[in-house]
């Protein structure tokens, strides 16, 4: 009897591949952005005009009497991620509760890996600073992110044909390396707790949840909800971009008819995932990473003394070593105890090229960095300066490994495009399944001259 279990890194459904298709196009036009102010500040901030960059990002806005006379670099990092998070969990709670991760057993692998890739980063960044400076620890989650939009970037530069099931596996480890990270924040980073403000920060969660479950979706109501959620979350202690993570699980993803039950269409996520994630792909992150990668090294002299300090090796070391190892072992470890087997199309050059590709931790390393250290020390610079080494150090050892499986990933690529007889569904989809799921008032009927594929067997 052949195998029923679903091979690991397996194609996903054509419904699927397409919208994943569209959130990797937005999300490489954000990652190009992000580049670009990621690179404007670190020479702003090393040239003659470095002094201007600080004052700018040190400038304070905001009405005092709220407690929200923040600085733009704490504007960037407490505001513009809950944009960030927001979509983010829009996409967790799409891929669980519509997508192809409701089914159990392709949910397993991006969890694991996402755990795995979390855990043993940190591991290698206490096991170097047990016995470094004094508040050295508190920086273990800095080298466990994962940041999509660098990584995407990276692959349109090297221009590899980085096939579905890859590209599907890498954005949905992101999106779980996301949320773990918020609870990681949430849970390890909030230093004093007012209970009240959290308590009433649930007001308005909950009548933002009751707007959106009935389908109302005027900014003018909704908009005011959520800041008055943000305000009191940020006043509660706990950082306030929790708040975009909640707000985003309250909103329905399935389409629902006048009785309540399911109906045609796409739900109010994918409604709001389509307006906010150019916002948050083309200004929230962009402008967050402008504010925060601007560090000045001090010339060479400087930068050698950062890159050798223990808080930026274990950065280093657990953003390249820690999460190849995690990622890696961890989806070992799926195949070995569900007994699934890689696609034969894949092999596990193919898992570390992507596990490398994982190490690209920019934007929650950055914004774990400042509340582990806080923006006047040094070890918030040095940690600066080994999210940067560690990041560029993955991005080359990624962008080798993949091009040297790109000949394969091309080869896989023209046969996930080819499309024979012209119907808008390539061929490799063309199954029963997916066919059904494309078009529901198909009968079953193959085109002319055509034999579906291997789901029309049996």
């Amino acid at each position: 009897m052949p195998s029923t279990r679903a091979p690991l890194l397996a194609r996903g459904s054509w419904r699927e591949t397409q919208r994943i298709t569209a959130v990797l196009r937005k999300e490489t036009v954000g990652g190009a952005l992000l580049l670009v102010a990621a690179a404007i500040a670190l020479v702003w901030a090393n040239s003659p005009w470095g002094e201007t960059y600080e004052t700018l990002r040190d400038t304070r806005v905001g009405p005092a009497s709220l407690h929200l006379d923040l600085t733009l670099g704490t504007w960037a990092a407490d505001g513009l991620l809950a944009i960030f998070f927001f979509v983010a969990g829009l996409e967790l709670k799409r891929e669980f509760v519509a997508g192809d991760l409701r089914d159990p057993r392709r949910a397993a692998l991006p969890i694991a890996a996402a755990v795995g890739g979390m855990a043993v980063p940190a591991l290698f960044f206490v096991l170097i600073n047990l016995d470094g400076p004094e508040g050295a620890l508190r920086g273990w989650a800095i080298p466990s992110a994962t940041d999509i939009a660098f990584a995407l970037a990276v692959l349109a530069v090297i221009s590899t044909h980085l096939p579905s099931a890859l590209r599907t596996f890498l954005l949905t480890l992101a999106v779980v390396d996301d949320l773990l990270a918020i609870v990681v924040i949430a849970l390890f980073y909030t230093d004093e707790l007012d209970v009240p403000a959290l308590l009433l920060s649930l007001l308005p969660l909950a009548v933002f949840g009751f707007l959106v479950q009935k389908r109302i979706r005027s900014w003018w109501l909704l908009l005011p909800l959520a800041v008055v959620a943000w305000v009191l979350m940020h006043e509660s202690g706990v950082h306030a971009t929790v708040a975009g993570v909640l707000l985003a699980f309250t909103v329905p993803v399935v389409r629902s008819d006048a009785a309540g039950g399911p109906a045609a269409g796409p739900g109010l996520a994918e409604h709001f995932e389509h307006r906010i994630r150019p916002l948050s792909a083309g200004v929230a992150v962009p402008v967050f990473a402008f504010f925060s990668a601007g560090v000045a090294v001090g010339g060479l002299s400087g930068l050698g003394e950062s890159v050798t300090d223990r808080i930026a090796i274990g950065i280093i070391v657990g953003l390249v070593a820690g999460k190849a190892i995690g990622i890696t072992l961890a989806t070992w470890l799926v195949s070995r105890f569900t007994r699934a087997e890689l696609d034969e199309n894949l092999g596990w050059p193919d898992v570390v090229g992507l596990a490398l590709l994982g190490g690209i931790g920019f934007t929650v390393s950055l914004l774990i960095t400042e509340l582990a250290y806080g923006a006047e020390s040094e070890s918030y610079d040095h940690a600066k300066v080994g999210i940067l080494a560690g990041t560029l150090a993955a991005a080359l050892l990624a962008t080798v490994v993949l091009r040297l499986r790109n000949r394969r990933y091309r080869r896989m690529h023209e046969e996930e495009t080819r499309d024979v007889d012209a119907d808008g569904i390539p061929d490799a989809w063309d199954t029963v399944d997916d066919r059904a799921e494309h078009d529901p008032d198909w009968q079953g009927t193959p085109p002319p001259g055509r034999t579906l594929g291997p789901s029309a067997e049996g």
